[in-house]
Order: C-alpha cells, then sequence, then structure tokens
C-alpha cells in the first residue's frame, strides 16, 4: 500500500509539517462550501488500495470540522482506499465523556460511532480528556501523550528550580505523574467542585506545599480559563506560591477566554500545537509543536511497526 496523506481544513499547517517530516507531497484535493453551507469534498489523485491518513483537528467551527471529516472519511471509502485512519491531534467532544446528569448524551462516544460508519479503519488522537474514550471505539484506536515533547521542552528552554507542577483537579493527577517524574518536581493537587453545567467551580484547598514555590499548572485543556484564573489566584493568595505559570496540552479556547487569560496574574503559558495557536492571542506564550510525533507515529502504522516506545519519558 502507498502512504497518503490528507489535511481537512482545521489546521493546514499541521498538515504540512507532517508530510515534510514523512517526506512526502500532501494528496491533492479540493473542500469549499456551497452558498446553502453545504460542503463539497474531492480528492483530485487515485488513491485506490491505499494507506491513507486524513489530519483535522478541532476549531471554534468544531460541528463544520466533524462534517468536514466525516465526508473526507466517506470519499475515501467510496474512492475505494485500503485503510483510512482518522488523525485528530484534538478529539471533537472529548468533555462529553461520560452521562454525569441525566438524559444527557455521551457525544464523545457519538463521534467514534460517527467515524467507524462514516468508514474509517482507526483512529490516532493525543491526550483524551479522559483514558475511557479509547473504549468508545469498535475500531483501532491509538493515543499519543504530548508529555515527552513538554518535558523535553521544559528540559531545555525553563529553569526549573523551585518549581511544583500542580495538578487543576483529580482527574488530571494521573497525567502530571509523568511530568512529575520527567522533571523531577514534586507534585500538588488542586481540590475543587464543578457544579451545574455553567464552567464554574467552587475552590476547596489544595493538596500539597506549594508557599514560596513557583508553580505550574498542568492540565490536558482549558476552555474558558476560569477555572485556570481562580486556581493561580487561590495559589497566589490563599496558598502561597509566589508565581504561576500554566501548561495546557490542548489550547481549546472558547470566547473571551484569551483575553480573561491575558488580564490573569498567570505569567506564561505553554500549550501544542493540536489545535493552531492563530484561533487566539496568548501573551507569553510558548508552542510546543508535537506534529514530528505524530509523523513517526504515522510511520510506524504504516509500516506495521510498534507504537509503543513513542510515549516513553526518555
Amino acid at each position: 500500500m502507498r502512504l497518503k496523506i490528507i489535511g481537512g481544513s482545521s489546521h493546514k499547517d499541521f498538515t504540512k509539517k507532517i508530510c515534510a517530516d514523512l517526506g512526502i507531497e500532501e494528496t491533492k484535493s479540493q473542500s469549499f462550501t456551497f452558498s446553502n453551507r453545504n460542503r463539497f469534498f474531492t480528492i483530485d489523485e487515485a488513491v485506490r488500495g491505499d494507506d491513507v491518513f486524513v489530519v483535522q483537528t478541532q476549531t471554534q467551527s468544531v460541528d463544520v470540522d466533524v462534517m468536514e471529516l466525516l465526508i473526507m472519511i466517506r470519499t475515501l471509502r467510496d474512492s475505494s482506499a485500503d485503510r483510512i485512519t482518522a488523525v485528530m491531534p484534538y478529539f471533537p467532544y472529548s468533555r462529553s465523556d461520560k452521562k454525569d446528569q441525566p438524559r444527557v448524551c455521551i457525544t464523545a462516544r457519538l463521534i467514534a460511532d460517527l467515524l467507524q460508519t462514516a468508514g474509517a479503519n482507526r483512529a490516532l488522537v493525543m491526550e483524551m480528556h479522559s483514558q475511557q474514550i479509547q473504549g468508545f471505539f469498535s475500531i483501532p484506536c491509538d493515543q499519543l501523550l504530548a508529555a515527552p515533547d513538554v518535558i523535553q521542552y521544559l528540559k531545555t528552554n525553563w529553569n526549573l528550580e523551585n518549581y511544583v507542577v500542580v495538578a487543576g483537579d483529580a482527574g488530571a493527577a494521573k497525567m502530571i505523574k509523568k511530568y512529575a517524574d520527567g522533571l523531577n518536581l514534586p507534585v500538588a493537587m488542586m481540590d475543587k467542585r464543578r457544579i451545574g453545567n455553567d464552567e464554574k467551580v467552587v475552590i476547596k484547598g489544595v493538596m500539597g506545599d506549594v508557599k514560596g514555590k513557583k508553580v505550574l499548572i498542568i492540565d490536558d485543556e482549558t476552555l474558558s480559563g476560569r477555572t485556570l484564573i481562580e486556581d493561580a489566584r487561590f495559589l497566589l493568595e490563599t496558598a502561597g506560591a509566589i508565581s504561576i505559570d500554566s501548561c495546557f496540552i490542548h489550547a481549546n479556547l472558547g470566547e473571551g477566554a484569551a483575553e480573561r487569560l491575558n488580564a490573569s496574574p498567570i505569567q506564561k503559558f505553554i500549550t501544542t500545537d493540536t489545535i493552531p495557536s492563530s484561533h487566539f492571542n496568548l501573551r507569553n506564550l510558548e508552542v510546543v509543536p508535537v506534529s514530528h510525533r505524530f509523523a513517526e507515529m504515522i510511520k510506524r502504522i504504516h509500516n506495521n511497526e510498534s507504537v509503543k516506545s513513542l510515549n516513553d519519558i526518555t
């Protein structure tokens, strides 16, 4: 099978970087909308019998991005591609991963079902909001972790003396273990409760010692920025931290989030390029590229090689 890469409209630079790392040209295609908002997609090269990876992330037009991805996959299936892999640097609707209140949809499961129905043979994502999402797929689903790249970046570019890594909540506690071990730093965790659907939380305290320390808050994503800002204020004003920086893997920022974060006491922000930074404007922003890790994963999947070591911390 020949290896082919096709990128959606959501993050063209990410697709270009993957192709550059693999040393191949992106498969030519066209995608646009008619005046009635209907999406049209066509592939301008033969893909019969090929191993095709479709790259599409989530932007603020999430439903448009999802629909385009489904149309692309179906077009490839109808064009007789041999294997189709949905490559999603950020998995859409990842927060809707459980039925935590009556009469709600587990939308992450719905997205997994739709990908398979459209014709995807497997999926590749980075840093899911929760591990259970992998179990929503009836097709193989590989998850890449951002930790190896972020840890290497911090070791190379930051002075980590007197830092402590803080988990934004209990859900992030397991996630930051890799960072604490890789950076050889102590750990603390915010104790808070989320009430209702308005993205507000109540902070009960912090478990661990942050007094007189520089804090790096680590989480998989941030949406409104409000919780992150409340964490920062509590750590500074109540817990005795001397400075706050923040690392979130996916910059899934909603309307007004960048403005709130820019006005907050958080000094530096670090994220990855799973979502294009052109969609927001954060001060003191440092972006860790992860496209090369996707390229290596794609190469190994194509060659039927082991992928386990790609998530190892070196």
